[in-house]
């Protein structure tokens, strides 16, 4: 179904998984705070990424870097001279625009004339020490890639990888973006998920290939549907300074197509501009040919803030519900900021010291939830509005067979387990096993009719 933005960002406000950041003084553009289930989601997001590229291969290490590095990192990446966009002003409102987002020199909110552009660097400026003067000048890092390549050196040492192998991080970057909007698509303070993979030249293109497909499968393994994902290469007036090819894995956002995830092949630009400035010898000696180069690097750059707007856009649904539409959010499991929801029938006091043994035996093993307001109906709307994948009913018959019932969020049918059986049950639907599969002592119970 196409999305609203408004339903998804109202869902995400109402059910605390994105406020508006210092929203108490009007809130501040292009920044956003995650809430409870909001830093939940986006924890998965990084440790399904982080389990996937790093820790589930053996060619991969990590590293985290400062954000703040020396002023002479970006002089030497080209940050500091070229890292700008072409700025238009609106000489009737002032507002700022990217050039690439106006349509007829006019200015999009008023319709004014614009001026001629001018280059705007996106980079914020602070300063170092108590001093504000400009040999004091540092910025916040506007990508993670120039920490890991900074570090090159310190990783080969240390790490005792050979070519091909990789550098990940995961980290906060700032961009002073002019145009902003969207939602969390493009914020000026921002979280990426970046890898450097350093291979021998004449192996660049094959290993590009190779993560152009690498990174696709991961959004499809994750839940994303495939015909909302597409391939799109920068044409040679677009691609970076650094770059000798470079294509967008683009996600179909309500909004539009939009870049999800850029992957690029930089060549030996960033290693070969280090070494130069820095007088470092950044080069890569190969032990079994006896050759010594500086190696190419394919990189593979997502952002958190995109990729969970995109779980969030893919996942939402709305189904008919009686005399009522039912939302939902059908989110991978390994997404999901709740997993399992346990739920008395109802606050008598005979249940509840049930549910809450059972709630106790749960939550040592699954992100849970407890929930006893309002009627079972209202809870498990809400469980599925925030893409619990699994409720467990704890109603009157437990107190008899000591089993509860399992509620699967998007068929709604369930099963009834012995307590003895619950949390392995759980795990193992969790991990795609098929509600239809009982364990032992398990009986069909509700939506299995016929």
């Amino acid at each position: 179904m196409k999305v609203d933005m408004d339903k998804l960002v109202s869902l995400c406000k109402r059910r605390g998984f994105i406020f508006q950041s210092s929203e108490i003084y009007g809130g501040l553009s292009a920044c956003w705070d995650y809430g409870p289930l909001g830093v939940e989601l986006k924890r998965n997001i990084k440790e399904a990424w982080w389990r996937g590229m790093v820790r589930e291969r053996d060619d991969m290490v990590g590293l985290d870097s400062s954000v703040l590095m020396h002023r002479a990192v970006w002089i030497a990446s080209g940050h500091e001279q070229g890292f700008s966009d072409p700025l238009m002003e609106c000489k009737a409102c002032h507002q700022r625009w990217r050039a690439d987002d106006t349509k007829d020199g006019r200015c999009p909110n008023c319709g004014g004339e614009l001026t001629e552009p001018r280059m705007f660097n996106l980079m914020f400026k602070t300063f170092f020490g108590p001093v504000e003067e400009e040999a004091a000048t540092i910025y916040l890092r506007p990508e993670t890639a120039q920490g890991i390549f900074v570090n090159f050196a310190n990783v080969v040492d240390t790490a005792r990888k050979k070519l091909p192998f990789g550098i990940a991080q995961i980290g906060k970057a700032f961009r002073n973006e002019i145009t902003t909007g969207n939602f969390i698509f493009r914020c000026r303070e921002f979280e990426m998920m970046e890898i450097e993979f350093f291979v021998k030249p004449d192996t660049a293109e094959e290993w590009f290939n190779y993560w152009l497909e690498e990174r696709q499968n991961w959004y499809i393994k994750l839940g994303i549907n495939k015909e909302n994902l597409r391939l799109q290469q920068h044409g040679e007036d677009e691609l970076a300074h650094y770059a000798r090819a470079c294509y967008d894995i683009q996600y179909l956002f309500p909004m539009g197509w939009s870049e999800l995830e850029g992957i690029a092949n930089r060549g030996d630009f960033d290693l070969a501009q280090h070494a130069k400035h820095s007088g470092k010898d950044l080069s890569y000696f190969d032990a079994d040919s006896g050759e010594r180069f500086v190696p190419y690097v394919i990189e593979p750059s997502a952002g958190v803030d995109r990729a969970a707007l995109a779980f969030l856009v893919d996942a939402y649904d709305e189904e008919p519900d009686k005399n009522e539409i039912r939302v939902l959010l059908r989110l991978h499991p390994d997404l999901a900021p709740v997993k399992v929801a346990v739920l008395p029938l109802s606050r008598n006091e005979t249940l509840v010291p049930m549910a809450r043994d059972v709630y106790a035996i749960v939550r040592k093993c699954f992100a849970t939830q407890y929930d006893d307001a309002q009627s079972i109906g209202r809870r498990y709307r809400r469980q599925d509005e925030i893409g619990t994948p699994y409720s467990v009913t704890v109603d009157f018959q437990s107190l008899e067979d000591n089993a509860v019932t399992i509620r699967e969020r998007d068929s709604m049918k369930q099963i009834r387990v012995p307590v003895a059986e619950l949390t392995r049950t759980l795990e193992l639907k969790l991990s795609g096993e098929p509600l239809e599969v009982l364990p032992p002592g398990g009986k069909y119970w509700l939506g299995f009719e016929g």
